[in-house]
């Protein structure tokens, strides 16, 4: 074991969802920290400068397609990310989608696409580099969760329920592959400002409103979840599993408290 709990040299980490967005600042930080990397994307040509972005910091990257909404491809992802390195030490199970909506505007299709991609998917890719990890006796799986995995919004219902239930699921996984030596924890952003979400910080009131209500007073950055990840992905939390950790400024302390007038 290294001196240093938080060195990953000599880790492969598995980043899904990396063609833009919290998965390539994800995949950066674990570079930094000595990983080697699995990147995938639906279309793997459109991974093609990140990748060169993680050569250039001095690791290994191979890119694969993977559409978390196909078995298939799920499986097919995960032979091909062992064969590439012979061993998976770490996933972080970022892929993910959103549909703002009223919930009385909420279509089947739109429930359906959301939590056949945060949840099903979430699932099945933990699943199948799982089986690799109880091998080898060793893994380490960060399903990405939010917010909105404890608390609920308004034009957020399918959402929440996939990123609830991601929380759900990371503790009952845990409970199955812990004696395997493998952990498995649920990273849950705050409000951070991601293409998703984009619009949203447009409106300038809007981000007043919502710094009011973070104790920190501001939105997340992408990089205050470098220390949070590489924690989670190291030895450093070996003894952390089914665990949420929240990284939000503080919102979750009471996000729905009324702004109290000065006497």
């Amino acid at each position: 074991m290294s001196e240093n709990l938080f060195d990953l040299t000599g880790q492969v980490a598995v980043v899904t969802g990396t063609s833009r967005g919290l998965g390539q600042y994800f995949a950066r930080a674990l570079a930094r920290a000595g990983a080697d990397l699995v990147l995938t994307s639906r279309n793997r040509e459109t991974l093609a400068p990140f990748e060169a972005e993680i050569r250039a910091l001095g690791r290994r990257s191979v890119a694969l397609d993977l559409d978390v909404r196909s078995h298939e491809s799920i499986q097919r992802f995960a032979a091909e990310a062992e064969a590439a390195y012979g061993q998976i030490h770490i996933l972080v199970n970022n892929a993910g989608c959103n549909i703002r909506k009223p919930a009385l505007d909420v279509s089947w299709e739109d429930w359906n696409t959301i939590l056949e991609t945060n949840l099903r998917g979430t699932f099945f890719v933990a699943q199948a580099v799982a089986r690799s990890m109880i091998q080898h006796g060793y893994g380490r799986i960060i399903n990405i969760g939010s917010v909105t995995s404890v608390f609920g919004y308004a034009g957020l219902a399918p959402y929440g329920a996939s990123r609830g239930g991601v929380k759900q699921m990371t503790m009952s996984l845990a409970d199955d592959w812990g004696k395997h030596g493998v952990t498995v924890n649920c990273l849950a952003p705050g409000w951070f400002k991601t293409e998703q979400n984009r619009v949203m910080y447009e409106d300038e009131g809007w981000v007043q409103y919502l710094c009011e209500r973070i104790p920190v007073k501001r939105p997340g950055q992408p990089d205050d979840l470098d220390g949070a990840v590489v924690f989670l992905a190291s030895e450093a939390s070996r003894y952390i599993t089914g665990q949420t950790l929240l990284v939000d400024g503080g919102i979750t302390t009471g996000s729905t408290r009324a702004t109290v007038a000065k006497k």
